[in-house]
Parts: structure tokens; sequence; C-alpha cells
């Protein structure tokens, strides 16, 4: 049986936990800067961030090469955290952007396997 679509499924779940992680380890001190938001909110941060690191240390292929295919899904990521948490309507070019981004990370992590 071929394995190969249950480790992209994986890999991409991971990578959009990685995503949620950084995404909010940056949002929480924007908002403490920039909507002046509690100072509390800095310690969440840099418990996100050390999630964040720790996410990415997980794949087994070389970092590089999971860094660039991270790359796609936080591109497409971070889109819809723009939708959901900022409230913005997305663009047809912002999904094709993100279509395009995954369609990368696809590619980047197919040519992984052995």
């Amino acid at each position: 049986m071929d394995r190969r679509p249950l480790l992209l499924l994986k890999t991409l779940f991971l990578f959009v936990l990685t995503a949620l992680a950084e995404i909010t380890g940056c949002y929480l001190p924007w908002l403490w800067l920039k909507k002046n938001g509690p100072l509390w909110l800095l310690l969440p941060a840099a418990l996100s961030l050390v999630a964040f690191v720790w996410l990415l240390s997980l794949h087994p292929a070389a970092s590089g090469r999971v860094y660039a295919a991270y790359g796609g899904v936080y591109v497409a990521t971070a889109l819809l955290w723009l939708r959901y948490v900022d409230g913005v309507t997305l663009t047809a070019t912002d999904w094709i952007g993100a279509s395009m981004a995954l369609a990368g990370m696809a590619v980047i992590v197919a040519g992984s396997w052995k």
C-alpha cells in the first residue's frame, strides 16, 4: 500500500499547526504594540514561538527542504488568518496564490520521498 498520500496529509497538518504557532507568536506582540494590548500577551507569544520551533524540528527531512515546503503552507494559513481573525475578505488572487503555494509545498514534499 502506498503511504505517500497519508504522509502528505500528516505533513500538511503539522505545517498548519506550525504556521498557527508562528502567526500567534507574532500576532500577540503586534496586539501589544499596535493595539495597546496588555503586557502579559508577550508570555503566550513567547511560548507560541517556542512551539513553532519545536514543531519545525519534528520533520525528518533536511531543514532547508522543510522550511521551503513550510513556506507554502504558511502563505495559505496566513491568508485564512487574515480572513477569520482580521475579518478581511479574500480576493480571487489571494485564493489563486494560496493554491499555487500549496501546490509548491506538495511538489517539494513529494520530491523528498524515496
